[in-house]
């Protein structure tokens, strides 16, 4: 995007957010229908991955102790909340934002994709899925608790494999969550040019 293009959707020209805001959506059917489709559904993509690595997570802590009961109970939070707050998030820090046109920065929108993805989509589903299993463990009584001397570094003792083998997916979440906030920028670049370069009536002005 020319700088040109830049301050005018940071200034809008004097023109409030929302009048700003409101301009950018009602040129947002002009963009091509690739363009539309990944701006709409690319957050879904990445809850959907938040989802996933919930499942993994889960399935991770389940062997880890033991834990062969409430399969589907202790599955569907485990897809459902990682899928939501991903999903949530990205909106909020990066989708909004940009349909604002308060953001304008290519590296802050990807250092916010890529946050998200290995926040919302891979550490907040680690996170959730200890506690979860922890008391499905002491329910069923699957696994020895821990001494009440350290529990602390039991439960770090424990998670540790489990990080190992999620590095890969926390990567990916940060490849992912980087790409599609780029992409997402890239459709924004589009769509600040269809709303603020000038028509050619003022060129010809």
């Amino acid at each position: 995007m020319s700088e040109n293009i830049q301050k005018g959707s940071v200034s809008g020209n004097g023109l409030s957010k929302a009048v700003i805001a409101d301009m950018l959506s009602k040129n947002f059917d002009k963009l091509p229908d690739i363009d539309q489709k990944l701006f709409v559904y690319g957050p879904l993509y990445l809850g959907g991955n938040g989802g996933l690595a919930g499942l993994i997570s889960n399935s991770l802590y389940r062997r880890a102790l033991n834990v062969t009961q409430a399969r589907i109970t202790s599955s569907l939070p485990m897809a459902v909340l990682p899928f939501l707050t991903t999903y949530a998030l990205y909106t909020a820090t990066v989708s909004s934002p940009l349909m604002s046109g308060d953001l304008n920065c290519p590296t802050c929108v990807i250092v916010r994709g890529a946050l998200v993805g290995v926040v919302g989509a891979g550490l907040y589903p680690i996170l959730l899925a200890l506690p979860v299993n922890i008391g499905l463990a002491v329910r069923y009584s699957t696994s020895p608790m821990p001494e009440k001397g350290n529990p602390l570094q039991h439960w770090v003792d424990l998670s540790r494999p489990v990080l190992r083998k999620m590095r890969a997916v926390l990567l990916l979440q940060v490849v992912f969550g980087a790409y599609m906030s780029s992409r997402h920028f890239d459709t924004y670049t589009k769509l600040a040019q269809i709303t603020f370069a000038p028509s050619e009536e003022e060129l010809k002005d």
